[in-house]
This record gives structure tokens, sequence and C-alpha cells, in this order.
């Protein structure tokens, strides 16, 4: 018996492939499994090469598998693309209509010739073939057919009982050619059982979205962007249910301008955009940061410069989220690693954005954004809504005729009272120039000190109060190696840690999960007792890397391994870095 299982199903965009692989993966949800998928798909709404790998699993893991057990192929490019990764004894399941050839090298693999269109031709519709394979795939696996009647009846109970019998014998057929086929479930493939229990299966973006809900967030103004849509769109069906709307914005800087608007008028607002649009948001975050307005931006990284890679993986954009904003200003960035993550992180930007009145961006990549993984059920007792010094329903002290508010007071710890537009006492004068403490224009030298500094020690004491900056999976004082990550990289470096510490390595593993301010204190002792310390980053200047030069030091042994070609790393890939930098015996530094 197996503990996991490798799946991927391909085809062009527009052949269900990303349903096939939802159906496929919902089921094993229900029956148990820990997941994690990817999706790799074409910038493009029809057509091109698409794929779904999902990763079945006893154990939870968050990082797709380096090799491959089951590929369905709806054509031939599936296979000449991505049979490379079948293990030996692998199996391909591949629709008869286009004659399959196996590649030439390709190591002993089964090829199993399945007539998926036509079966779906006989049953009314070419669409039915995703449930052919689906049917195909679960005859290997020895999972029942009836396994999905639950999962089909939620998907098309609602166009009739028909329409479900017809998904269902779609599934049965599929089973019952390769049973024959077979000669029953192939034994290598017998999963082990789950340990059962019930968990979420979600992207990314959802779960971020649903955190927005859960920390009260009742606007969204946005443009729609790969790979941030989602969060968009999750916002669409449910904020209205709650009072709140979302609005399509005709760009990225009235999207961001109208959540700067919202939060001074006291409603708590996101938008969530990529690396163009956060481009386009550069001066509007400066205002926020100058006027002391709080404002939550989500950065879904994808493959830049321009367009770039609008659908593929990177993580480029950490120095334009820290330094792209002209002049200086105070601001967070936020760095969630997981699904749960994503949830809890962007209900603590919400907080910390009202507590210290700054912007603050929460950064997740595509990977992380658009991949399903498991998730245990998020615990809602443990939102908390924090508003800082926001006044609203409350008396402010009554002034003199013509005495403003002093909205930008001086106060030791940077953070100054906030009224709302309208209330009683509350006056004062709102400008993106420099401005006294009432808010009035004034580029007195003293003054501009005075208020620059004060904006610049708001953040002071965020890091005494931010939960897990720095997570660690640290089993050792002093390690031979430290891999540093951000992001959704953090399950294939603690995959690959653990190979290292199985070949006697010590190796710890940090995720960066505060970017910015940078959390010095915490991992500069970890930095201190390693021999070696590699960031593992997918972009091609090693940013991650630089701020940990910049703001621990320890240059001289400080590595990296970049990937930057779209796609996120696989495990082997991580270990086989770590290995090459290492000299055995000694560790000693070697240069890439």
């Amino acid at each position: 018996m197996i503990s996991q299982l490798s799946w991927k199903v391909g085809g062009q965009q527009g052949e269900g492939i990303e349903s096939t692989g939802e159906i496929f993966s919902m089921a094993m949800n229900r029956m148990g499994y820990h997941l994690y998928s990817y999706r790799h798909f074409s910038s493009r709404i029809k057509g091109g090469h698409t794929n779904n790998k999902i990763r079945v699993s006893t154990q939870p893991r968050r990082a797709v598998s380096d090799d491959l057990d089951i590929l369905v192929a709806f054509d031939q490019e599936t296979i000449d693309l991505n049979a490379h990764e079948l293990r030996e004894g692998g199996v391909i399941i591949a629709d008869a209509k286009f004659s399959p050839k196996l590649p030439d090298g390709l190591k002993p693999v089964r090829l199993l010739v399945v007539p998926l269109s036509q079966i779906a031709d006989e049953l009314g519709t070419s669409l039915m073939k995703n449930m052919v394979s689906i049917g195909a795939s679960s005859a290997i696996l020895g999972i029942a057919v009836d396994s999905y009647r639950n999962i089909v009846e939620d998907m098309f109970l609602r166009k009739g009982e028909k329409v479900v019998e017809k998904n269902m014998d779609a599934i049965r057929r599929g089973f019952d050619f390769v049973n024959e086929l077979t000669g029953g479930q192939l034994p290598e493939f017998k999963l082990e059982k789950a340990e059962g229990g019930k968990r979420l299966f979600m992207i990314g973006n959802d779960a971020v979205a649903l955190g927005a809900l859960a920390a009260g967030c009742r606007f969204m103004p946005a443009y729609p962007i790969t790979p941030a849509s989602e969060v968009m769109e999750y916002l669409i069906k449910r904020l209205p249910k709650f009072g709140g709307t979302v609005i399509q914005t005709e760009d990225e800087i009235a999207a961001i301008t109208m959540a700067i608007g919202a939060n001074y008028a006291g409603v708590r607002a996101l938008t969530a955009s990529a690396g163009p649009g956060l481009s386009l948001m550069m001066e509007a975050i400066g205002l926020a940061g100058m006027t002391e307005t709080p404002v939550v931006i989500v950065d879904t990284q994808r493959g830049g410069p321009s367009t770039g890679l609008p659908t593929k993986q990177e993580q480029s954009d950490v120095n334009a989220m820290i330094y792209g904003t002209h002049g200086e200003i105070p601001k967070v960035v936020m760095a969630p690693s997981t699904v749960e993550e994503c949830f809890y992180d962007a209900v603590e930007a919400f907080n910390i954005a009202e507590e210290y009145q700054v912007p603050v961006i929460l950064m997740t990549d595509l990977t992380l954004s658009l991949g399903k993984q498991t998730a245990v059920p998020f615990d809602f007792s443990r939102v908390q809504i924090r508003r800082g010094k926001l006044l609203t329903g409350q008396a402010l002290p009554e002034r003199e005729q013509n005495d403003l508010f002093l909205r930008y007071e001086v106060t030791e710890d940077g953070v100054s009272p906030r009224p709302v537009p309208g209330q009683k006492y509350g006056l004062h004068h709102v400008t993106g120039v420099e401005h006294a403490e009432s808010g009035r224009p004034s580029e007195s030298a003293g003054n501009r000190k005075q208020q620059m500094d004060k904006r610049m020690r708001k953040l002071n004491n965020l890091m005494a109060s931010f939960p897990n900056p720095v997570l660690l999976e640290a089993p050792h004082n002093e390690s031979d190696v430290l891999i540093v990550g951000i992001n959704s990289t953090g399950g294939t470096i603690e995959e690959a840690r653990e190979r290292l510490e199985k070949d006697g390595l010590k190796v710890n593993h940090a995720q960066i999960r505060l970017i910015h301010p940078f959390p010095t204190d915490v991992i500069k002792p970890y930095v201190d007792k390693a021999k070696q310390v590699i960031v593992v980053e997918n972009n091609a200047t090693g940013q991650i890397a630089n701020l940990l030069k910049l703001h621990v030091g320890s240059a001289d042994k400080i590595d990296s391994i970049l990937k930057y070609d779209g796609n996120p790393f696989l495990p082997s890939e991580v270990y086989n870095g770590v290995k090459g930098l290492i000299k055995h015996g000694n560790y000693e530094r070697v240069s890439q």
C-alpha cells in the first residue's frame, strides 16, 4: 500500500481540466485525505495546454510531488509535456481519440488507451469525458463509483435527477472499461486508509477573502487581474449578505483611492491586485501613509516585469512592496505561507492597519493564491477586531470656533486619535502635502521633522505583538544549514529539510512571515548559529537574500537557490540545490 499519490490531468483549456481535477479532489478530500494541488494554465481564455496536478496523502503535505503516479491525457501534447514526470511503473490514461504514443526515452510506464470521448459522445455530450476519466482513475485506485454520488448530486442535482444519473453512468463506464482492461485494481496503487476528519479544501485567495469578511471588511473596490481576481469574485457573492459591496473599478488607481476613501470614512475596505496593479497604486499608497489612513492591499505575485507571465509563479514584487512608494512612510508587508495563514493574516492585516494607521500589504504568490490545499477548519473564536484609536461612537471635547481637531497630534507612540467624517468637534484638514497637527499645510522645517519622526516611530512596537514574524522549524541549536523562504515555498522547503536530515545534516528552516519591518532580532540568532544560510525564492535577483544581508549581515555565508521559469519549486530541486551548495564533510560554503 502507498501513503501518497500524485495524479495529474491535462489537455486544452476549455476542455474541463479544472472541473476534472475538482471532482477527483473533492472525492479524496471527503475520504479524509490531505491534498495539495497546483494548476498550470495559459494566459488565454480557451486553448493552450493546461494541467492540474494533485497530491493525495495520508499526512499533511504543502508541496507538489517530484514525480507522478497517474497521468490522464486528453491530447498528445499532455503526454509530450508531462510524461517525463511519471515514475517507473506509472500509468497514463489516454483518450483513444488521438491515437496516443509514448515519447522516446520514457521510463517503463503503462499506457491505458481508453475511449473517453467515444463513451462521452454515447452519453450525449463530449464534456462528459472528464467524468469518464474520473471513473477510469478510480478503477486503478480501487475507489468505488458510489463514492462520487454525493459530489455529483451537489454539482448537478439542480439540473435534475437525469443529469445526475448520466454523470454517474459516465463514471461507471470509465471504471468498468479500465477494470476489464487491467483485470481489476492495480495493487501497487492501493492507498492506505485516510485518518479521516473534515477539512476545508480551498485556494489561498478564498481564504484571504473569508478572512477579510470575518475581519469586518464591508467594501472592496478592485480591477480584475490574474491571479488576484478570485478574492473579488468570492466577496462579490458574499459581501452583500453582510451589508457590504464590491465595485469593479476602471483601473487599479481608482480601486486603491476608493479603498482609502472608505477607510477614511470608517469602513474597513481592501483591494487586491498583482504586480502591474501594485505599480499603479504606488502614489496612492503614499497618500495613505501621509494622511495616516489605514488600508489593506493584497498583492498576489506573478511573473513580471510588465505583463510578464500572468499565469505563472514568481516572488519578485518584494522590493516593490517595501520601497515602491516615493518618499518614506511606515507600512507593513505580511507574507502568509498556507491557506490557514491566509485567513488569520487577513484578519490581522485589518487590525494592524487600523491600530497603526498605515497601509498593510498582504503578499501572496500565484501558487498559494490559486493552488488548492486542505486545511483544518478555521477557528472563528480566534478572530478579534481591534480598531486602535478610532473615535467613532464617542463624544469629543468641545472646541473653540474654527479650532480644528488635532488629527495628526504628536504622540509618544506615533499614532494619533482618529475621528470619522461628520463627528462633532472632529473637524480637521486632510491633505497629501506635509501638514501640522491640525492637518493644515505646513512647510516649516521643525514641523516637517516632527511629523516625519511621529509617523516613522509608529511601528516601533509592532514586532512585540505580531504573531510569529518568523515561522521556525529549528530542532538544532547550531545548524549546518539554515534554509529561508517566504510564501508557498514553506512546504517544499520543509520536505527538503526532512530529506537532508536523513542524510545526516543538521538543518533548520525559517519561513519569514513579516517582510517589513524586517524581523531582524528574531531570525538573527539562527543565522549566527548556522554554518551556511540558503535562501529559496522564485526570482532572479535574490530579493529576500538581499534583505537578509541588509538587516542581519553575515553576507559571506548567505547563498541563494533561485527559480524564475514560472514554475514552483519541487522538493527535489531544493534538496539538490542545497546539496550542491555544500562541500560534504566540512560543510564549507561553495559559491553558486
